[in-house]
């Protein structure tokens, strides 16, 4: 897993690359930029979610420890 640093840094060259090509698109249409810009958009979102991913797992832990955890207190108070 990567760091919050490097997913921010490559977050930040991406949109720099985005606004290049968006400044490109508002010259006229290219269908290539258009592809481009969509798949940096796609990428950006998935870093994000990468990224939000990492500060919940910095903040409260392994997700299937968790989830492991809850299912074991919900037995617990069915039983009692």
């Amino acid at each position: 897993m990567r760091t919050l640093d490097q997913i921010k840094q490559e977050i930040d060259s991406l949109s720099e690359r985005r606004i290049d090509v968006m400044r490109a698109l508002s010259q006229g249409f290219d269908a290539t930029l258009k592809a481009e810009h969509l798949e940096l958009e796609e990428q950006i979102a998935q870093l994000w979610d990468e990224q939000r991913n990492a500060r919940a797992m910095l903040r409260f832990g392994d997700r299937d420890v968790i989830i492991q955890r809850a299912r074991q207190e919900e037995r617990l108070s069915r039983a009692a």
